[in-house]
């Protein structure tokens, strides 16, 4: 061994050294022997010493055969500490503060795993994670975890999945592509054999049955993105995620922009050089577009197209004659 890299093992303390072995580690699926020296900059006998270390502390660490050797970490049976930067730590943080939102049936596992999080935190990040005070409210039906797991499972392995579905507990059987979370509700994409389709169904209604063990495989999701056809489906559409009937109005209040809270997430509210706001937005109908700018509390013009001026004009119609004794 040289002087310099004597100094170097000398300098750099067991402690550090594995902690930033395991980093490496964590972050890279495997590595030479000689690629991890390199990196830490420690001789081959310092990294094999410091990689025992690790074993001792519950880590499994698989040595990889081959001209150079090397190391990979495995999962253990057991939970070993975590190592997490500044970052990834306070992201942990919050996604267990915001984790009742989900829709999952997790709450109170969340709150103590944050405990747990919270209380092995440098001073530096606790308060950076305190200074989110996060109320979580309820947004739809809770869904059982160990639900959810069995649906992803199926889902992960392409295997069929049987269930009984909703309060008459309907009997289905389906090929499972993809879980989806949508505003606080979980939903299962699948394709139904029996009706030779693509079928959602809500996870908090799903009462899974035993396990088929009956493979199947994977069809190609229309669009390639499981998320944004199931966001399609809702808006009555098989093939984009957009609604089928979308127009514009002219907001001329000067108080237009107090409307822009309470519009759907797809709305688009821009500027226009006349102090004037175009509104676009979408529905299942044009019927139902209208509905919506009619629901608006600032004075609108409609811009088109002229499907939507022609479902305002029957709605107005509609409203007049409600009025009438």
């Amino acid at each position: 061994m040289t002087a310099s890299r004597r100094t170097m093992d000398d300098m750099a303390g067991p402690s550090s050294r594995m902690l930033a072995l395991l980093s490496l580690l964590q972050v890279h699926r495997e590595w030479t022997g000689d690629e991890l020296a390199g990196r830490l900059t420690v001789s081959p006998r310092t990294l094999r010493r410091d990689v025992d270390r690790l074993r001792d502390l519950g880590y499994r660490i698989d040595s990889v055969r081959g001209p150079a050797g090397g190391y990979r970490l495995a999962a253990g049976s057991d939970l070993p500490p975590l190592l997490f930067d500044d970052d990834q730590a306070v992201a942990i943080a919050l996604a267990l503060a915001v984790a009742p939102a989900s829709g999952a049936d997790i709450a109170e596992s969340a709150v103590r795993a944050l405990a747990t999080v919270r209380q092995v935190m440098p001073d530096r990040l606790r308060q950076r994670v305190d200074l989110v005070d996060a109320v979580v409210g309820s947004s739809g039906p809770r869904v059982d975890p160990d639900v959810l797991v069995a649906v992803s499972e199926a889902v992960h392995r392409h295997e069929v999945l049987r269930f009984g579905y909703g309060e008459r507990d309907t009997p289905h059987r389906v090929e499972p592509h993809a879980v989806v979370a949508r505003y606080g509700r979980w939903y299962l994409l699948a394709w139904d054999p029996e009706h030779d389709d693509w079928r959602t169904y809500r996870v908090d209604r799903i009462a899974p049955r035993m396990r088929t063990r009956l493979p199947f495989s994977p069809r190609p999701v229309p669009g390639g993105d499981a998320a944004a056809f199931v966001s399609s489906r809702f808006k009555g559409s098989d093939q984009q995620d957009v609604w089928p009937c979308r127009g514009a109005v002219l907001l001329t209040g000067l108080d237009a922009e107090r409307v822009a809270p309470f519009l759907p997430e797809d709305a688009v509210l821009e500027a226009l050089d006349d102090g004037r706001r175009r509104l676009t937005l979408g529905s299942w109908s044009w019927d139902g577009l209208a509905g919506a700018v009619a629901a608006l509390t600032v004075p609108f013009v409609v811009e088109g197209p002229e499907e939507l001026r022609a479902a305002v004009r029957r709605s107005a119609e509609r409203l007049e004659r409600a009025a009438v004794r």
